[in-house]
């Protein structure tokens, strides 16, 4: 789990948990601790679309990402500029498919080639799958996280939108402070 140093980590911690553990049953406290980090990280719009093309300008299409993940036939540089991508395109997809499943068919209004929502969640899942199999050196320790995640995206979307359907009511019930 990473270090709670965003000011909305707390926060966000709570409300993922509360979805989570108490409405899905998924106890998994390391899915939790890395959606409420991605919840504040993707708070932040610049790190929403991280991903950058040659020129410098923001990737927000979904096949430009998968474009920039492939280091044989696409624009990653290394296997880790390839898993880079790849972890963000998951976490781009749980984030949006989660929180703003809405504007996916919005943006295949104004665009004919945007993925659909199912496209979106298989790119998503797929990507955390790739990301799982990284699972040497440096890597190894959190892999089995991207495994877990990949597994259980469709329910850590649900989570999601259950995080949104409790802040959108402003009536958060949180669990009680996890203890370590």
């Amino acid at each position: 789990m990473q270090a709670q140093d965003h000011p909305l980590e707390s926060f966000f911690h709570q409300a993922v948990r509360n979805s989570y553990e108490g409405k899905l049953g998924l106890n998994d406290p390391d899915v939790t601790g890395y959606v409420a980090h991605l919840l504040c990280e993707f708070s932040e719009a610049d790190k929403l679309y991280k991903v950058r093309d040659q020129m410098g300008r923001p990737v927000a299409e979904l096949t430009a990402m998968m474009e920039a993940a492939d280091p044989v036939n696409g624009s990653a540089s290394s296997f880790d500029a390839e898993r880079s991508v790849r972890k963000h395109i998951g976490d781009y997809a749980l984030f949006v498919a989660g929180m703003y499943p809405e504007a996916v068919e919005s943006w295949r209004r104004r665009r004919h080639h945007h993925p659909s929502l199912g496209e979106l969640i298989c790119a998503g899942k797929e990507s955390y799958f790739i990301v799982s199999q990284f699972n040497l050196f440096e890597y190894e320790r959190e892999a089995p996280l991207f495994g877990r995640l990949s597994d259980w995206f469709e329910r850590c979307i649900l989570g999601l939108t259950l995080v949104r359907d409790d802040l959108g009511k402003r009536k958060v019930l949180l669990l009680p402070p996890q203890v370590n």
